[in-house]
């Protein structure tokens, strides 16, 4: 099971394993307080996207056909994420944007789950 959370929210066991899908690090929060079994910044949105997109809504269906681009050839991630799923049975993709339909995240939820 692959379901996504905010990392400002509180961790609790029903996360499974966390991982964090952010090229940087939220703002505010400790490493301890995050919870967070592993960093995968490697399939985060490019920097030139996510300041492009800057969780505008209007641009949502470009930013994930740009998104989905800049992840092909990263099926190495897909494939260590979906192992941990394996072992773990519940997985947490964990980000930072305050915009819980348009992110980086939903996006890897989706393809995570037609995998």
């Amino acid at each position: 099971m692959i379901k996504t959370k905010r990392i400002y929210e509180p961790s609790d066991e029903d996360d499974g394993f966390r991982i964090l899908v952010d090229k940087l690090w939220p703002r505010g929060v400790s490493k301890e307080k995050a919870n967070i079994n592993l960093w995968m910044k490697e399939i985060a949105p490019s920097d030139d996207l996510r300041k492009w997109f800057s969780h505008d809504p209007k641009k949502w269906n470009e930013f994930k056909t740009q998104y989905k681009k800049e992840l092909n050839g990263k099926g190495e991630y897909f494939n260590k994420i979906k192992d941990i799923e394996k072992k773990n049975k519940v997985i947490t993709i964990v980000y930072s944007a305050k915009d819980k339909e348009h992110n980086n995240a939903v996006v890897l939820e989706d393809i995570l789950k037609f995998m």
